[in-house]
């Protein structure tokens, strides 16, 4: 009994990829966030204004698309406080927008909602409160979903998934036949697996389309399409689907007419053979390879480019270097990880793959990996921007994370190479005996070919001659070719070079299949080097205490007996927001003074700001808190605190801190 492969089919890789990419890419989704990011906005969050402002302005990192209520603004009551307009105030390099705010807005908070799409095609949004006059309750729910999150988020991202992987399988299996091994253009497993991928990513296509709209938290209408169709992601998804239209007719050809054998040639004998015709069949199926070969090279590319074209490489630092780039990072990373895909299908479902095909993905793959380490250093640099980013931002930490299993796969395709020599010299040794055995193959068909003859003329025997009739040689020919391709088969089958080229290929392609999900996550994560400039710019303020809370002691005396005091009054986490205050009054002795009244006061003198009042409960002798003190904004505040030790004695320190 003979060892038979497991039927590991092109469906069994296409959904394999396809779905740990979307498993892995829910899971590491949580850490993606957008390519632009808000760096400022005027009024800035929490802060407190003595007049209603004009307008409201907000500045990002990078160019964003806004449309109509990209920007609202609401009365502690609810109600609309801006006109609905948006005015493009960008200037140079500088983003930003705004919106004028109707005239005699009472005093409160305000709430500041606000979306947009970045350059590279994802979706931001937030929120942020500032006040008039002084800090006050309000009504407004500050929305709990980030843009492009919900369901609607998932499906997108599954979309997204879905159609990296039928790239992959598309032109990395197209390749891999052209390439690599011509024969299985006719190899049905195959044939399957570069049109289910290549249905995958029109499927995928056609959901992000449609998802579009309410991805970006657009309303979903009849409307939306056209909406969406008008932006730059939507037009390249339009391109993409016509360049699939192509690639369709591309596939169609690859498997139709390159699959055609030669024309038969009669011999002179009368046989029959598949020979090549010397008239010139030989040259136009190297024309049609070479033609499939440019034809092919440059739908993928277009498809490849739909990509770079609306996302991290179209924004950013040099987009006209950065495109192409990417756009040959893709088609390495295809014709890397989808060949390897097809050389799997090949070893488990046509054993009869030649190991030149092997040899030759070999030689493919190793340039792969040289354009993809070139093309990945120059995207590493770009996007990440320095080395605290590799470790400090989440994109900086995927990045490591596909630099790893990069490097592990290359050590298997290390070990897949030792195989595929292994294989190469025991092909050689055997070729004698290869030989020899279709031989014995040849004679056992005639031998019984001849049975048949004795047993028909009554058990006498009969000489055997090769028939005249073309129907029984050619009958003949197949009996011979299916024992040898079954003798083959069994070789094959018990080869211990080939079964371990089969388990280091499945390993490959383990590894390439989670190498894949990181890198579709890595497309829709904010770019260490935006992180970077978007947080140096939101803390350019100076601030004292930056690390730990604000802790000051003011002496006092108010005049009277038992006038003379300490005052210890700490700010936690003492940066701008909601603070936690804490203050202790300390007699002479040391020990807790238990004053009548105290009194906390802020002010920001450079913006006008203040005085803030803060008036801290009394939690024991000596001790008084708050636990919502609002710091509106960053800067050097004076501080001012009131104590009352009798009815007519009272006294106000003040101190000037500089607070985050």
């Amino acid at each position: 009994m003979t060892a038979t492969a497991p039927r590991f089919g092109a469906a069994h890789v296409l959904w394999l990829i396809l779905a740990t990419a979307a498993l892995l890419g829910s899971v590491l989704s949580g850490t993606a966030s957008a390519h632009a990011a808000l760096t400022g906005s005027n009024p800035k969050d929490g802060a407190v204004v003595a007049t209603a402002p004009k307008d409201v302005t907000l500045t990002f990192s990078e160019q964003v698309a806004m449309g109509d209520d990209a920007i609202r603004v609401l009365e502690p009551s609810g109600k609309r406080a801006d006109t609905g307009e948006l005015r493009d105030l960008c200037a140079g390099a500088v983003v930003k927008y705004g919106v004028d705010l109707h005239s005699g807005l009472p005093e409160g908070t305000y709430t500041v909602a606000w979306r947009a799409v970045s350059a590279d095609s994802h979706p931001i949004s937030g929120a942020f409160t500032f006040s008039i006059g002084a800090p006050s309750k309000t009504t407004v729910a500050l929305p709990k979903e980030e843009a492009g999150g919900g369901v609607v988020g998932v499906l997108y991202g599954i979309a997204r998934y879905v159609s990296y992987g039928g790239f992959v399988l598309l032109v990395g299996g197209a390749a891999f036949v052209l390439a690599c091994w011509p024969r299985g253009a006719a190899v049905r497993p195959l044939q399957r697996l570069v049109v289910r991928g290549w249905a995958a990513l029109t499927a995928a296509t056609l959901a992000l389309l449609l998802l579009r709209a309410p991805y970006t938290g657009a309303d979903f209408g009849p409307g939306s399409l056209g909406a969406v169709l008008e932006t730059k992601t939507g037009a390249a998804l339009v391109s993409r689907l016509l360049l699939l239209g192509a690639a369709a007719l591309f596939v169609a050809v690859l498997f139709g007419a390159y699959t055609r054998p030669s024309p038969t040639t009669t011999l002179p004998d009368g046989a029959s053979s598949r020979l090549p015709d010397p008239g010139g069949d030989e040259g136009e199926k190297k024309d049609l390879t070479f033609g499939l070969a440019i034809g092919g090279t440059v739908v993928a590319a277009g498809i490849a480019g739909t990509w770079a074209l609306s996302e991290h490489a179209s924004a950013g630092l040099q987009p006209l270097v950065a495109m192409p780039v990417d756009i040959l990072h893709l088609l390495a990373m295809a014709a890397w990880l989808g060949g390897l895909a097809a050389l799997l299908v090949a070893l488990y479902r046509e054993p009869s793959v030649e190991g030149s095909a092997v040899r030759r993905f070999s030689r493919v793959a190793f340039g792969s990996v040289v354009v993809l380490a070139a093309t990945g250093v120059y995207q590493s640099w770009r996007q990440v921007g320095s080395w605290s980013a590799l470790t400090g931002t989440a994109y900086g930490r995927l990045l490591l994370l596909k630099v790893a299993l990069v490097a592990v796969l290359v050590a298997v395709a290390w070990l897949s190479r030792r195989w595929t020599r292994r294989m190469a010299e025991t092909a050689v040794a055997a070729a004698p005996e290869d030989a020899a055995g279709d031989a014995e193959d040849g004679q056992e068909a005639g031998d019984a070919e001849a049975g048949k003859d004795t047993e028909a003329g009554g058990g006498a025997a009969v000489p055997v001659t090769v028939p005249d009739d073309p129907e029984r040689a050619a009958q003949l020919a197949r009996q011979r070719a299916v024992l040898a391709a079954a003798r083959a088969k069994r070789a094959r089958d018990a080869d211990p070079e080939r079964a371990g080229l089969r388990r280091s290929v499945l390993a490959e392609a383990g590894v390439a299949v989670v190498l894949l999900a990181v890198t579709t996550v890595l497309t829709t994560t904010e770019p260490g080097r935006t992180v970077e400039e978007a947080g140096a710019a939101q803390t350019s303020a100076p601030a004292a205490v930056p690390d730990r809370p604000l802790d000051l002691t003011l002496p006092f005396d108010t005049g009277g007996v038992n006038g003379k005091g300490t005052v210890r009054l700490t700010l936690d986490p003492g940066r701008s927001g909601r603070n936690a205050m804490h203050v202790y009054v300390d007699g002479p002795d040391g020990r807790p003074l238990d004053v009548p009244e105290l009194k906390v006061a802020y002010t920001l003198e450079s913006k006008q700001i203040g005085p803030l009042p803060v008036l801290p409960e009394r939690v024991a002798a000596g001790h008084w808190s708050s636990t919502a003190v609002q710091v509106p904004m960053p800067g050097e505040w004076k501080l001012q605190v009131t104590v009352r030790t009798s009815d007519i004695d009272q006294t106000t320190i003040d101190k000037n801190v500089k607070i985050g």
